[in-house]
């Protein structure tokens, strides 16, 4: 019989290392691993590259914090210039690094993030495992860029990717070959009591985009799509959940801009970042995912079924990974405003076979992303390369 996770954490130490402090994304992930981790009985030690609104929540979840200013590999640094500079910012961050890691005694590593690997060099000279995880899945990027990036991989002790659609960007066949890859799908937290979505579309069409405003993520696609809905006779009500990336207000003013130039201000509201967004899915009809370039997974695709509410979502990568067998997904063409727009007009035209739908998923999101299965299995994984020779 193999042995539970509370058996294989057996008061073992990870060590998790994290690029950020936010709560999108991929901090959402590690926060949920330390809530599952603390209660298999890890002791769990998080050091985060700056302060944030993450490390209240991580501290509230069990672990101990440690802020490390450590440097973190962003697109701009993939070139010989940036490289240069990441490189001396390394050499005098490692021995921190060190330190840290012969303090907290470890007996597994985790970097969360491939845009940390110089946690697997400190990890590998402190002749500790690690283990990386893999949110990412830029297909987009030039393949010199995408192999830079994935390269310091072949040093980890282990990968693990949060979908198959990671796994496979990642052009991971050498760690298949020596068995050290897996994949360990996003937990998603459910709402405690979703309620059903109402019975009949009475009044305006009520619409939720729940994430980063960026133009990555598409958002001013829902502006456009709201416009033509209301011009051809179905009254849209949007409502935008989230914030900006530091440095890209212009974007936030772009879209308030366009608002105004669609005459869809009393149609569209702004309402920034929510820690907790039940509420938002509550009020809503359909939720929408509309992001352009590639997404490793889709959370709110998840937390929008686990709502019982359906998705209108962008038929690429990760996206077409979590939406894949959901009735009550439309998947339409990225980037394509009129795309979108049918995809909001077919739920419209037929509400009932889609509110039935809704309910019957929200089932099967909970059994197929819950918590519980992602802790389990993510402790197992931790504990295989922990008692791994290396």
């Amino acid at each position: 019989m193999s042995p539970t996770g509370e058996e294989q954490a057996a008061s073992r130490t990870v060590l998790i290392a994290n690029p950020s402090a936010d709560l999108y994304g991929s901090d959402r992930m590690v926060l949920e691993a330390v809530r599952g981790l603390t209660g298999l009985g890890w002791r769990t030690v998080v050091t985060c590259s700056i302060d944030g609104p993450l490390v209240a929540q991580l501290r509230t979840a069990g672990a101990e914090v440690r802020i490390l200013p450590v440097p973190v590999v962003r697109k701009s640094a993939l070139s010989g210039r940036g490289m240069l500079a990441l490189t001396r910012e390394v050499f005098t961050q490692l021995p921190a690094m060190r330190r840290l890691i012969k303090d907290v005694r470890p007996d597994v590593v985790l970097a969360n993030t491939v845009t940390i690997p110089f946690w697997t060099l400190a990890a590998r000279w402190c002749r500790r495992p690690v283990v990386v995880y893999v949110h990412e899945a830029e297909s987009a990027l030039s393949r010199p860029a995408r192999t830079l990036l994935t390269a310091p991989l072949r040093f980890a002790n282990g990968i693990i990717f949060n979908s198959e659609t990671s796994r496979r960007v990642s052009g991971s066949a050498w760690l298949e070959k020596r068995d050290r890859a897996r994949v360990v799908s996003n937990g998603v937290q459910a709402p405690a009591a979703p309620s059903p979505a109402r019975e009949s579309l009475d009044g305006p069409m009520r619409i939720v985009y729940v994430g980063r405003l960026s133009p990555r993520k598409g958002v001013d696609l829902v502006v456009r799509a709201a416009a033509r809905l209301r011009d051809s006779g179905i009254e849209p009500r949007v409502e935008l959940v989230g914030a900006v990336f530091p440095g890209y207000e212009w974007y936030e003013e772009e879209l308030r801009g366009l608002v105004a130039e669609l005459d869809l201000g009393d149609m569209v509201s702004f309402t920034g970042f929510r820690e907790v967004v039940w509420d938002e899915f509550a009020a809503s009809d359909v939720a929408v995912v509309p992001s352009r370039l590639d997404e490793s997974f889709g959370n709110v695709v998840i937390e929008a079924l686990m709502s019982e509410r359906a998705v209108v979502v962008a038929d690429h990568t990760g996206l077409r990974e979590a939406a894949d067998g959901f009735a009550s997904a439309v998947r339409v063409v990225p980037d394509d405003e009129m795309a979108l727009t049918e995809g909001l007009r077919r739920v419209h035209e037929h509400w009932g076979d889609f509110r039935g739908h809704a309910t019957a998923d929200a089932e099967r999101a909970r059994r197929l992303y819950g918590t519980g299965t992602f802790h389990r299995r993510l402790s197992s994984a931790l504990a295989e390369r922990a008692t791994a020779p290396h």
